[in-house]
């Protein structure tokens, strides 16, 4: 055993900055796990992620195919994850979404112990390593993130972290473990593990562990989006989907790429915008005082993530908010720490990076959202779940994405946000025309309503305060 390796096993146990570190993880996971469940309650979760994933697991977790009916493909047709499977074995203790807000809280706070450790692995003291860790915990994204629904997606934040440490440690079986856990999240995430494993070849001189991730990322990329996406999806079309967002550069992957190549005009004019500006600002900000242009090295690996939200014109791409700047946080963090071992700070008080880190979670965490958009269906909460408790476990469920988390433990259910939906099929219909949710136009779910009061065969069974309930008379 190495001396990174044994140091790797002894810290835990002698070191109280180490187990103090755990006590604030602890606490991390606990609040992150009490938001995501409080915005939960107040009916803020989503269909579209949350009631997919949840629907999935569920459906895995009964020994059924996991067929979503939100997408109206197998879940393997999404992103080809098959981290559902074993997050399913949760679901077999006892069947609740809960189980997924704290597997997202524990492992997005648990990324503070590889930066803690990393921290320690570059030389820094102590004090120093602990800071760190901090500054991390109170990076806006990692508590933004968790208040949008649940992604596997959170499992890449960590991980990279986890993997830079062990194969600087030279673990390779570890190493090789953690890859795979990240390449079971996404396949998209399978370019993030090929660039890694470039930065580890070519920079850190990481032969062994730099090659398997490179092969193992460009492979599985190639089996993700060429065999199981289009095998588990409805059509090809579905490869394409995600395309839309990037329609100014063509049509189609194959045309997309041979214009940003054939074409350096467009590629720069989609690149050096003030929009993309402002997003680098954005995600650079919080750690601004670690950033030295001299020890961005590790940002390779962050690259494709990074140049798919650049090329994008999707907002959604260039925010703190959602999942997609997730694979980019951990390669600033080992930029930083980087920086901080070779004394290269903006300035070196331990205090000021503190300081520096409470103001970027202040300013760019939306912890606002309780006292504000959070609220915006408390005057129908308890009407809502009325209507909740008399839909039975076995129908089929028309409803509105607000409230189809709450109802996705069952085989079919879909959103009932398109005023125009086929809603003949379902046995239940249960709308709150009080909501308009990110999917839906106003007045949609009003409309939807009109036209099933004045359909043959439906019974309105509860009305309460804008919910209504529909039960298919047999």
């Amino acid at each position: 055993m190495d001396r990174s390796t044994r140091a790797f096993f002894s810290i835990p146990k002698f070191s109280p900055t180490f187990s103090s570190l755990l006590t604030i993880t602890g606490i991390t996971t606990a609040i992150l796990f009490i938001c995501s469940t409080v915005r939960h309650a107040l009916f803020n979760s989503n269909g579209w992620d949350l009631g997919i994933f949840d629907q999935a697991i569920y459906l895995i977790s009964i020994g059924k195919s996991p067929f979503s009916t939100f997408l109206d493909f197998h879940i393997l047709g999404d992103h080809a994850a098959f981290i559902f499977y074993p997050l399913a074995l949760l679901y077999k203790i006892y069947p609740d979404v809960h189980w997924l807000f704290a597997v997202q809280g524990l492992v997005l706070a648990s990324g503070a112990l590889p930066t803690w450790l990393l921290c320690r692995q570059a030389g820094l003291g102590e004090k120093q390593s602990r800071i760190m860790a901090i500054a991390y915990i109170l990076y806006p994204l990692v508590f933004n993130i968790n208040l949008f629904d649940f992604h596997p997606d959170v499992f890449v934040l960590p991980g990279i972290l986890w993997a830079v440490f062990l194969a600087r440690s030279n673990q390779i079986w570890w190493f090789c473990g953690v890859i795979a856990i990240i390449l079971s999240c996404k396949g998209a995430l399978a370019l993030t593990i090929a660039s890694l494993g470039f930065w580890l070849l070519v920079f850190e001189q990481k032969k062994l562990a730099g090659t398997i991730a490179l092969v193992a990322g460009i492979i599985w990329f190639i089996i993700a989006i060429k065999v199981i996406i289009p095998y588990f999806g409805t059509d090809a079309a579905d490869l394409d989907r995600h395309l839309n967002r990037y329609s100014h550069l063509g049509q189609g992957f194959a045309e997309i790429t041979r214009n940003l190549i054939t074409n350096p005009g467009l590629l720069l004019g989609s690149i050096f915008n003030l929009a993309n500006l402002g997003y680098l600002v954005l995600i650079f900000a919080p750690l601004g005082w670690g950033i030295s242009a001299a020890y961005l090295t590790p940002m390779v690996g962050a690259i494709p993530a990074l140049a798919m939200n650049l090329l994008t014109t999707y907002q959604a791409q260039k925010d703190l908010i959602h999942q997609y700047s997730l694979p980019i946080l951990p390669f600033i963090i080992l930029s930083v720490i980087s920086a901080w071992a070779a004394d290269r700070l903006w300035f070196k008080k331990e205090n000021l990076i503190l300081i520096w880190s409470i103001i970027a979670f202040a300013a760019l965490a939306k912890y606002g959202y309780f006292w504000s958009i959070y609220l915006r269906n408390l005057d129908t909460l308890a009407e809502t779940k009325t209507a909740i408790a008399l839909v039975s476990p076995a129908s089929k469920v028309l409803t509105n994405s607000e409230i189809s988390p709450h109802l996705t433990h069952r085989e079919i259910i879909r959103m009932g946000d398109n005023a125009n939906i086929d809603f003949t099929t379902y046995d239940q219909i249960l709308l709150n025309v009080r909501y308009s949710s990110y999917s839906s136009p106003d007045g949609a779910a009003r409309k939807l309503v009109r036209k099933i009061r004045a359909t043959p065969g439906y019974k309105l069974v509860y009305r309460q305060n804008r919910v209504f309930l529909f039960n298919k008379e047999s």
